[in-house]
């Protein structure tokens, strides 16, 4: 089964793992949905995406990095 776009943490954790460098607040949220939609795990439809459901993935990630800053 695929990620979907309920899945914020765990598509975060892949974001991080593919992009550590990253700092997610400075990504547009056009650009994080295509990033998601790229993920290979990802298994969703467009009509999905919400801007909601974007911003709890990007918390989720900047969490992860945050984390390894410190």
């Amino acid at each position: 089964m695929g990620l979907k776009w309920t899945d914020a943490e765990e598509i975060a954790e892949k974001l991080y793992e593919q992009h550590p460098d990253q700092d997610p607040l400075t990504l547009r949220f056009t650009r994080l949905r295509d990033m998601v939609c790229g993920l290979p795990d990802f298994d969703d439809d467009m009509k999905g995406c919400s801007e909601g459901r974007l911003e709890a993935i990007q918390m989720a990630w900047l969490a992860e990095y945050e984390e390894a800053d410190d």
